[in-house]
């Protein structure tokens, strides 16, 4: 085995979800000194390291279509006693990312791990919502169809808050099925948080549904509250 002082580390750096300003004193300083960073998309990490004056990077491509090809190249760097940034397009990484084999592998091979924590759009949209916090489940993004409903079935009975990810083209569908299994329950739609068009609706679903328009934009997190239905 690698003497421990020869290997390099792996950093998962937290980004901003929307507003640059929310990044982190060290999650930009391990931008900075990091010999390689894994994106999961090349063009918006270049994005982000152009917006904050970072300069050019050595960019590896860590995606859920090549992370299992990609662990061995990496874990040779780490070896070799690179520091290696793992990034998300926005938020933490790994939380509905690519990159837990990464880390878990990581661990199995005695290279350090590091985490630099940073926003993230499961706590925040949490936080804003107003239910209970203490106790709560993250479902990913939603699935279609006949396993969304499925899934919503799962959870009906749950009484912890639930959280999700959403899409703009999918998301009345998702909550008119909300509607229809969960109950007309309290829930909270956050759009587009940190950013400049960013809108928080929070109501019954029958209600939310209304105000959500014909045409929505934007990155979505739904809370749904664990209170049940009036």
């Amino acid at each position: 085995m690698d003497d421990q002082r020869s290997l390099g580390t792996l950093f998962i750096v937290g980004t901003p979800i929307g507003n640059l300003k929310d990044i982190t004193q060290r999650a930009l300083e391990v931008i900075k000194s990091a010999d390689a960073i894994l994106a999961e998309d090349k063009r918006v990490t270049i994005k982000l390291l152009n917006l904050l004056n970072l300069g050019r990077k050595e960019l590896w491509t860590l995606n859920e279509h090549n992370v299992l090809r990609q662990i061995p190249r990496i874990l040779r760097e780490l070896r070799k006693g690179k520091m290696v940034a793992l990034v998300s397009d926005a938020g933490m990484p790994v939380i509905s990312d690519p990159g837990h084999q990464l880390v878990a592998a990581c661990w199995r091979e005695a290279i350090p791990v590091q985490v630099i924590p940073g926003p993230s759009a499961v706590t925040a949209a949490l936080a804003a919502s107003g239910f209970s916090g203490s106790r709560f489940v993250f479902e990913g993004f939603m699935p279609r169809g006949r396993s969304r409903r499925k899934l919503l079935r799962s959870l009906k009975d749950e009484r912890r808050t639930i959280v999700f990810y959403e899409s703009p083209q999918r998301i009345k569908e998702t909550l008119k099925d909300v509607l229809e299994i969960m109950g007309n329950r309290e829930i909270f739609v956050a759009r587009e948080m940190t950013k400049l068009h960013e809108e928080y609706i929070r109501g019954r679903v029958s209600e939310v549904l209304q105000r959500l328009g014909d045409e929505v934009k934007g990155e979505i997190t739904v809370v749904i509250s664990n209170e049940g239905t009036p």
